[in-house]
């Protein structure tokens, strides 16, 4: 029982501090935007959103930089929640950066790193001041680093002497013409929290993120799934598994694990079982160097 008050309680102070934070935002700026993959953390974001202005509609519209090698499962969750609720989706297609020569296809397939000019680009022409992320500090030691409300200067670059202090909940979210402050309502949450979070305000998700049959093949010690990206090469069997997906992105650098959690409750008990974060544990992007996070979040990354 006591346990049982202590996650309540501490569950109740994050989304007092999320509501606190949107709210916050929409009295300081005029154009905010809330980044929406349809992944957990983005519809977490939207969720609380759409509690701090009840009953009023969400005063903000949503963004996605679409990689083009995004799970099916997942963008059709996101346009399902995008109509249900009425809301205003951007699209940036990461595809149409590329038939035009502003960016080009890396030799490993990926497009992750790739999602940085369409975003800057996109701010830049929508006039976005503020950018709703669903960042945590838990995921990975660049993000552990970022203010609640991060300054990005007139080229869209993280400058960590920057960061301002924030005391008290008070956020400062001045910036001058150019500038953006991207903001962090999920900072203080880890992914155990997000997943109790969820199960107590019954949050709908891709089933993606719950065990299912796949068929995956391993590289660089993670299991992958073929797409369009490219996959599986010479060597790499195609093998059917029992999978979920911690957290969901480009699918040539995400990977599944092994699991048979197919309830909220038992990703719970996984996730309190794991000495892994679900970045560390599955995206590959983050181990092309012991600084790859912080070194596209000083690009303009999210």
């Amino acid at each position: 029982m006591a346990e049982t008050l202590a996650v309540t309680d501490n569950l109740d102070a994050l989304e007092s501090e999320a509501i606190h934070i949107f709210r916050e935002v929409a009295g300081e700026f005029d154009r905010p935007v809330i980044l929406f993959s349809g992944g957990k953390d983005s519809t977490l974001l939207l969720h609380l959103a759409i509690k701090a202005f009840w009953p009023a509609p969400v005063p903000f519209a949503l963004l996605h930089v679409d990689t083009g090698h995004n799970f099916p499962e997942v963008i059709e969750f996101r346009d399902k929640v995008v109509a249900e609720h009425g809301l205003r989706l951007e699209v940036a297609h990461v595809q149409e950066w590329i038939d035009d020569g502003r960016l080009q296809e890396r030799p490993d397939g990926t497009r992750n790193p790739l999602q940085t000019v369409p975003l800057l680009d996109s701010i830049t022409a929508h006039k976005f001041d503020a950018v709703f992320g669903g960042g945590r500090r838990d995921e990975e030691r660049a993000r552990a680093k970022e203010r609640i409300f991060s300054l990005r200067n007139a080229f869209g670059q993280w400058e960590p002497r920057r960061q301002r202090p924030e005391l008290w909940n008070l956020y400062n979210g001045r910036h001058r013409p150019g500038e953006h402050v991207r903001v962090f309502p999920l900072s203080n949450w880890t992914e155990l929290d997000v997943w109790h979070y969820i199960e107590r305000e019954t949050i709908e998700l891709p089933q993606i993120y719950y065990a299912h049959q796949r068929e995956v093949y391993l590289r660089d010690g993670m299991w992958l799934a073929e797409g369009p990206w490219g996959g599986p090469r010479d060597g790499e069997a195609l093998i059917s598994k029992t999978v979920r997906y911690r957290t969901v992105g480009d699918g040539s650098c995400t990977g599944a694990v092994e699991s048979t959690a197919a309830t909220i409750a038992d990703v719970i008990a996984e996730v309190a079982a794991s000495r892994l974060t679900e970045r560390g544990a599955t995206r590959a992007d983050d181990r092309m160097s012991e600084a790859a996070m912080e070194d596209r979040k000083r690009e303009g990354y999210f």
